[in-house]
Order: C-alpha cells, then structure tokens, then sequence
C-alpha cells in the first residue's frame, strides 16, 4: 500500500501560525516584522544578536500592535504591504480605525 503525500506523517505536522506585530520604540518610530511568538522575538530584540538591526539602541520597546497572520507566505505578504503604508495609517492600524483584512 503506498501512501500519498497527504497521508504521510510529515503532512500532518501543522505549519506554525505567524503573527504581524508592530513595536513602538522610545524615540517614537514604529517597526513592523512577523513571528511564531511574539514576546520571543521582542526579547530577542531587546537583548540578543538575532534582534533587527533597526531596533538596537531605541529601546525600551513596547508591542503596540500584534495580529495572527496566517502561515509565512501570508504573513510576508502582510507585512510588505504593512511595512509601505504611512505612519498616519500605521497608527490607524494600532488604534483600530484600519484593518489588516483592508489591505
């Protein structure tokens, strides 16, 4: 009996859900990445070599925004679209007035 590739075990195996967050720093910029989990990834921003270039030495940060995006693909695609709008659009993100299924 031969399996298909669906019924094999490693197809079982649920690819990790991805979050898009966005994270205020203390000089008030905002930085928009995706991740597994995001309070990992904001210690890992805050204190390891694995944080973003970006965020080093504008802390304290503060996650002001995290949504479930889907798998990677989808929340790539997310977070391009989130990373070209404005600050003003951002900041209607965070507070609500925009919503991700929007863009």
């Amino acid at each position: 009996m031969t399996l298909s590739l669906a019924e094999t075990p490693e197809a079982k195996v649920a690819s990790p859900e991805f979050s898009l967050y966005i994270v205020r720093c203390a000089d008030g910029t905002l930085y928009t990445g995706i991740a597994t989990d995001v309070d990992k990834r904001l210690a890992e921003h805050e204190s390891g070599p694995r944080g973003a270039k970006y965020l080093r030495g504008r802390g304290p940060l503060e996650v002001v925004f995290a949504q479930v995006a889907g798998d990677r693909a989808a929340a790539s695609q997310l977070e391009y679209r989130v990373k070209r709008l404005s600050r003003l659009q951002k900041l209607d993100l965070i507070e609500s007035r925009l919503r991700l299924a929007d863009l």
